[in-house]
């Protein structure tokens, strides 16, 4: 089901989390198909290390990496704006950055860390490219989620309280705020040429997920996730499927798990609440008005 022959000679790629892990995976997967592919994460060592092998294994030297910290919006301003200024088309923009575990506090930015490191910057960071993505047409957006979300609720006056949230219903909440952003996100962009699809990578092994939570719940966590969980390769191929098929072209506001069509959360449908979450999520990352591309279209 994940196969596909899609050549991406000449396309423009962007992959969060693309230094290690299933990000690291999808970023090959893509490079192997001939797109030029721009790696992203905090780690400049990982960074250069990983666009080195993508180089040796591709053969694709179209391959190169920025920092990007989801956790510092400053941080996910600069990276967009390095992008929008070096490239001329961005095809595809795949999500997949995100951590569990995290300190429970707040960021320069005010807003509660995990929240903002699996949520907002990804929020922040596609509204800052969709004015490339929608010139760079047709093009798509693969926006990584998780299980999780089915037990995750969004209250927006406590989205970034301290103190609140557990180690679970804090993920819960990040990916049910991720899934729904992707189906609004997916309604204000019809007829652009721009897709929007969220994807559950199931559970994978081999990466960096769990290395900031306890060492006792990481081995516990570790050796669950060795038994059941799917090669980080099976699921960058998944991701690269989202990416590449042609049959995919247009297809959008959908969920999917194992490349087929996914049961979505039940709240895709409250129109009202996806708007709400747009609208509060534009407030807390501070969209300014040079940045307000809803704002600027013309009627």
């Amino acid at each position: 089901m994940c196969e596909t022959e899609a050549n991406l000679k000449g396309k423009v790629a962007v992959v969060t989390g693309g230094s290690a892990g299933m990000g690291f995976e999808a970023a090959k997967n893509l490079a192997k198909r001939g797109a030029k592919v721009i790696i992203a994460s905090r780690n400049e060592t990982k960074l250069k290390a990983a666009r080195d092998e993508i180089e040796e294994i591709s053969g694709n030297n179209q391959i190169a990496y920025r920092m990007l910290d989801l956790g510092s919006l400053k941080s996910v301003r600069n990276f967009a704006t390095d992008v929008m200024t070096s490239e001329r088309r961005l095809d595809i923009l795949v999500n997949t950055a995100g951590a569990i575990g995290l300190p429970d506090k707040l960021t320069e930015d005010g807003l509660n860390l995990i929240m903002q490191v699996n949520y907002f910057g990804t929020f922040l960071l596609t509204y800052l490219l969709l004015p490339l993505l929608k010139s760079s047409a047709p093009s798509r957006i693969i926006n990584g989620s998780a299980s999780a979300m089915y037990i995750g609720e969004l209250e927006f006056d406590h989205w970034n309280d301290i103190g609140r949230y557990n180690l679970v219903t804090s993920v819960a909440n990040c990916k049910l705020a991720v899934t729904l952003f992707s189906v609004e996100l997916d309604r204000r962009v019809k007829g652009t040429g721009v897709t929007s699809n969220s994807f559950d990578p199931f559970i994978v092994r081999d990466t960096d997920l769990f290395n900031n939570i306890p060492s006792i719940l990481r081995d516990i966590s570790k050796t669950f996730v060795d038994i059941l969980g799917l090669r980080r390769e099976e699921v960058g191929k998944q991701i690269a499927y989202l990416a590449a098929a042609p049959e995919l072209e247009r297809v959008s506001g959908m969920h999917y798990k194992f490349c087929f069509k996914w049961i979505n959360h039940w709240l895709v449908n409250d129109k009202d609440l996806t708007r709400r979450l747009w609208e509060a999520s534009k407030e807390a990352v501070g969209i300014t008005k040079e940045e307000d591309w809803e704002a600027n279209v013309v009627k």
